[in-house]
C-alpha cells in the first residue's frame, strides 16, 4: 500500500476516530494523541491492511484498545502516587519534585516524552530535535507544548493535594 492508497483507505477515517477517542478522555489532546498513535501504527502495518475486511472497524478497535490502555496506565500511576509515604514528601520535597517530574515525563506518550526529554533535560535546540526525531519543527513544538501542559496539569493536581493535606 502506497501513501496515496493509505490516504484514501485509512486516513479518511481520522475524524471519526477522533470523535470516538474524545468519548474516553477529558482532554482533547489525549484523544488527538491516541488517534495519532493509531495512524502511525496503521502506517507501519500498511502492507498487512489489504488482508483486513473493514479497515475502519480495525482502526476503531485500535483506538478503543489504546484508549483503555492509557486510562488503565493513568489509574495505576494515580494509585502509585497515593501510596507514597506521607512523611517523605514533606521532608525531601525539592528532590522529590525533580524525581516526580522525571516520572511524569516517562509517563507521556512516546513522541512527547522524547521531545520534552531532549529539549528540557538535554537542552537540545528545536532544529536538532526535529532532525533526531525525523519530525517537522512545528510538530516538535506542538508535542513539546502538549507535554509541558500535561506535566503542568499533573503537577498542579499534586501540589493542590499537598496544600489541602498540609492546610
Amino acid at each position: 500500500m502506497n501513501q496515496e492508497t493509505f490516504k484514501h483507505t485509512v486516513f479518511i477515517h481520522k475524524d471519526k476516530m477522533y470523535r470516538f477517542a474524545t468519548r474516553f478522555f477529558a482532554y482533547q489532546e489525549d484523544a488527538f494523541d491516541v488517534v495519532q498513535e493509531v495512524m502511525l501504527k496503521l502506517w507501519e502495518i500498511r502492507h498487512q491492511l489489504e488482508n483486513i475486511k473493514s479497515i475502519e472497524g480495525y482502526a476503531m478497535n485500535m483506538v478503543r484498545n489504546l484508549a483503555f490502555n492509557k486510562i488503565d496506565k493513568a489509574k495505576r500511576q494515580a494509585t502509585y502516587l497515593e501510596q507514597l509515604p506521607n512523611d517523605s514528601q514533606s521532608e525531601k520535597y525539592p528532590e522529590l519534585t525533580r524525581e516526580l517530574i522525571l516520572k511524569l515525563i516517562d509517563s507521556l506518550p512516546e513522541k512527547q516524552r522524547t521531545v520534552m526529554y531532549l529539549r528540557d533535560i538535554e537542552e537540545y535546540e528545536i532544529e536538532n530535535i526535529a532532525e533526531l526525531t525525523k519530525m517537522e519543527e512545528n510538530a516538535v513544538r506542538v508535542n513539546l507544548s502538549r507535554a509541558r501542559n500535561t506535566i503542568k496539569i499533573q503537577l498542579n493536581k499534586i501540589f493542590e493535594y499537598e496544600k489541602r493535606r498540609i492546610g
